[in-house]
C-alpha cells in the first residue's frame, strides 16, 4: 500500500540582513564609482556630465546620496562610532536614503534622455549608476524591521556636545547655501538636491539622529543660540558671485516674517484669513508715501524708523477696522469676508489715481523711486566692505530683516506662550466652550487680529525700500510670484500650524522652489494643491509638529480641556 500522504517542503530562506547589508554597501559604492565616470558624451545637457574624473555638480549630489546611504548601512552593520546615526533602528533610515539617491540618480538620467533625445547619448557612467542606485533600494526594502525604542545617549562631554552643534549648523549652513546657489539654467541640478535632501532629512527623523541631536541643543541653548545667528550671519559672506541669491534670501525672510505674522492668526488663533497679505500691502504703502519717493502724493520723507511705525500703525489701524466688524462671524464665512476684503484693498489702490478717486497712489502703476534706506550714515543702497570681503547692496536688507525676524520671533513665542496665547488655543480648538468658561472670544480674536497684521506691516515697510516700488498687483490672493494669500497659507500649513520654525521652513520651500523651478510656473497651483494632498494624508500636522498639539491629541483629553480654559480664565 503506498503512502499518499503530501510531502512538505520547507521554503527556501531569505538572504539574511547582514548580506542584505552588504548588498546596499557594495551598490553603494558602485554608485559612487559611477559619478567619476562620464554619463553623457556631449555638452549640450546643463551641467557638462562628460568628463572622467571630474563628476559635474548634478554627480555631486548622488555622491552625496549614495555616501549617506553607505553610511547607514555600516551603521546597521554595528561598525564603531557610527551607532549614534542609528539609535531607533536602522532599516526604514537606510532605505530612505537608498530611495533618495535612486530617485536623483533616475531623474537625471531620465532627464539627460528627454533634452538630448534618446538613451543612445548615455555613457556607460549613467547604466552603471542606474544599476547601482538600484541596488541598494531593493535590498534596503528587503531589511526586517529593527525600529526600538531608543536607548539614553551616552553622556558627552560639554566640549563635544558643542562642538557637534557647531559642526551641525555649519553643515546646515552648507546645505542650504548650495541649494539657493545652483544655477537658474540647471533646474535638473534642484530637483535632484530636493530628493536627496527630502529623503535625507525624513532617514535622520526615522533613525532618531534628529530627536538625539534636539537633546544635545535643549542643553546648550546658548550655543544653540550663537550658532543659528552665527550661521544666518554668514551667508552673505559666501555670496561672492553677486547679489542674486542675496536677494532671493532677503526676499525669503520677508515671506517667512509675514508668514509667523499669519501664523498668530491661524495657527494660534484658528481664524481662516485669506486675505493677509493686503496687511503687507498696507505696510508696504504706508511706507512708500512716507519715504520721500518722487511719486508720493505726500512729498515727505520720514526717518526709516518712523516709516516703520507709520506702517505698523497703519496695518494695525486697518487689522481693528476690519477685525471688529467681522470677527463675529465663523468659519467660512469670516473666510469669504477676509478674501473680499484682499481684493477690495487691491483694486482701491489701483483706483486712487487721481481719476477714478483720489490721486494718493498712482493707481495701476504704483509708488516708484522709493530711495534706499540710510541708516546712521550707511547706506542700503551701495555695498560695503567688511572684514577684506564685499557685501552687496542686497545684503544690507539682509542683515536687516534677521533684525526684523528675531523681533517677530520674539513677540510671537513670547504672545504664544501668555495667557492670551492661551486664550488663542482655546478659541481655535472650541470657541463655544471657551466662551463659556468666560473668555471673551471677541477681543482675543481680534487681539490675534490686530497683532497678526502688525507683524504684516512691519515686514511690508521693508519689502517697499527692497523693491524700491510697490504696485497693486503685488498683493493678490493666488499668483504666480510669492508672497501672496494663497502661498502664506499654504507655507503655514507646510510648515506646521503654531509652531515657529514651521512657516519660516514652509515660506522658505515655497518661495525658493517656483523661484528655481521657473519651468513649472503654468502648473505649480497644481503642484502645490498635489502636494497639499499628499501632506494632509502622511503628515497632517506639518513639517514641523506643534509639541503641543501632538501631547493633546495623543493623550485622552476628554477632561482636559476645561482645565486648560480655567487656567486660561483668570487672565483673559
Amino acid at each position: 500500500m503506498t503512502n499518499t500522504t503530501p510531502q512538505t517542503t520547507t521554503p527556501r530562506p531569505g538572504p539574511t540582513p547582514t548580506a542584505l547589508l552588504y548588498a546596499v554597501i557594495a551598490g553603494s559604492l558602485l554608485t559612487i564609482v559611477s559619478v567619476f565616470l562620464a554619463w553623457t558624451w556631449t555638452a549640450e545637457f546643463p551641467g557638462d556630465l562628460t568628463y572622467y574624473g571630474s563628476p559635474a555638480d548634478i554627480q555631486y549630489v548622488t555622491l552625496a546620496g549614495a555616501a549617506l546611504t553607505l553610511l547607514g548601512a555600516l551603521s546597521a552593520l554595528g561598525v564603531k562610532g557610527l551607532g549614534w546615526l542609528t539609535p531607533k533602528g536602522a532599516r526604514k533610515a537606510v532605505w530612505l536614503l537608498a530611495l533618495g539617491t535612486l530617485a536623483a540618480t533616475w531623474f537625471t538620467v531620465i532627464a539627460i534622455t528627454w533634452v538630448l533625445g534618446g538613451v543612445i547619448n548615455l555613457e556607460p557612467g549613467a547604466y552603471v549608476a542606474l544599476v547601482g542606485s538600484l541596488v541598494p533600494a531593493l535590498a534596503a526594502y528587503k531589511l526586517p524591521d529593527d525600529t526600538r525604542k531608543a536607548a539614553p545617549a551616552k553622556q558627552l562631554p560639554s566640549w563635544a556636545e558643542i562642538l557637534i552643534i557647531a559642526a551641525s549648523f555649519a553643515l546646515g549652513l552648507f546645505v542650504v547655501t548650495y541649494g539657493i546657489d545652483t544655477d537658474d539654467k540647471e533646474p535638473q541640478l534642484f530637483v535632484a538636491y530636493l530628493l536627496v535632501v527630502g529623503f535625507a532629512a525624513a532617514a535622520l527623523s526615522k533613525s532618531g539622529a534628529m530627536e538625539r541631536l534636539t537633546t544635545i541643543v535643549r542643553n546648550h541653548r546658548q550655543v544653540t543660540l550663537l550658532s543659528t545667528a552665527a550661521a544666518a550671519i554668514g551667508f552673505p559672506f559666501l555670496q561672492q558671485s553677486g547679489d542674486t541669491y542675496t536677494l532671493i534670501a532677503v526676499n525669503i525672510l520677508i515671506f517667512a516674517t509675514v508668514a509667523l505674522g499669519l501664523n498668530v492668526v491661524v495657527g494660534l488663533a484658528g481664524l481662516l484669513d485669506l486675505g493677509y497679505v493686503a496687511f503687507l500691502g498696507v505696510g508696504a504703502y504706508a511706507a512708500a508715501l512716507v519715504s520721500g519717493s518722487t511719486a508720493s502724493a505726500f512729498g515727505i520723507q520720514l526717518p526709516f524708523w518712523a516709516a516703520v511705525i507709520v506702517g505698523a500703525l497703519a496695518s494695525l489701524i486697518f487689522g481693528v477696522v476690519i477685525g471688529a466688524p467681522t470677527l463675529r462671524l465663523r468659519g467660512d464665512y469670516l473666510a469669504i469676508v477676509t478674501l473680499g476684503f484682499g481684493e477690495i484693498f487691491r483694486i482701491a489702490m489701483g483706483n486712487l489715481d487721481g481719476e477714478s478717486g483720489p490721486d494718493i497712489t498712482n493707481g495701476p502703476n504704483g509708488i516708484p523711486n522709493i530711495p534706499h534706506l540710510e541708516l546712521f550714515g550707511w547706506n542700503f543702497g551701495e555695498s560695503h566692505e567688511v572684514g577684506g570681503i564685499v557685501l552687496g547692496a542686497y545684503a544690507n536688507y539682509y542683515f536687516l530683516m534677521l533684525l526684523v525676524m528675531a523681533l517677530v520671533i520674539v513677540v510671537f513665542a513670547r504672545a504664544g506662550n501668555s495667557r492670551i496665547g492661551r486664550a488663542w488655543v482655546a478659541i481655535r480648538e472650541d470657541e463655544t466652550a471657551a466662551e463659556a468658561m468666560g473668555i471673551n472670544g471677541f477681543k482675543v480674536k481680534l487681539i490675534a487680529f490686530a497683532l497678526g497684521a502688525t507683524l504684516a506691516g512691519l515686514a511690508g515697510t521693508v519689502q517697499a525700500h527692497v523693491n524700491s516700488t510697490v504696485v497693486p498687483e503685488n498683493y493678490v490672493f493666488a499668483g504666480p510670484v510669492p508672497p501672496n494669500s494663497a502661498f502664506l497659507l499654504a507655507a503655514v500649513i507646510l510648515g506646521g500650524m503654531g509652531t515657529i520654525r514651521g512657516p519660516i521652513l514652509g515660506a522658505a520651500l515655497l518661495f525658493l522652489i517656483p523661484a528655481k523651478l521657473a519651468f513649472l510656473q503654468d502648473y505649480q497651483l497644481l503642484a502645490f494643491g498635489i502636494a497639499l494632498i499628499l501632506l494632509m494624508r502622511f503628515r497632517p500636522e506639518g513639517l514641523i509638529a506643534n509639541k503641543r498639539a501632538q501631547l493633546e491629541y495623543h493623550d485622552d483629553t476628554a477632561d482636559q480641556v476645561p482645565t486648560d480654559l480655567a487656567t486660561v480664565k483668570a487672565g483673559v
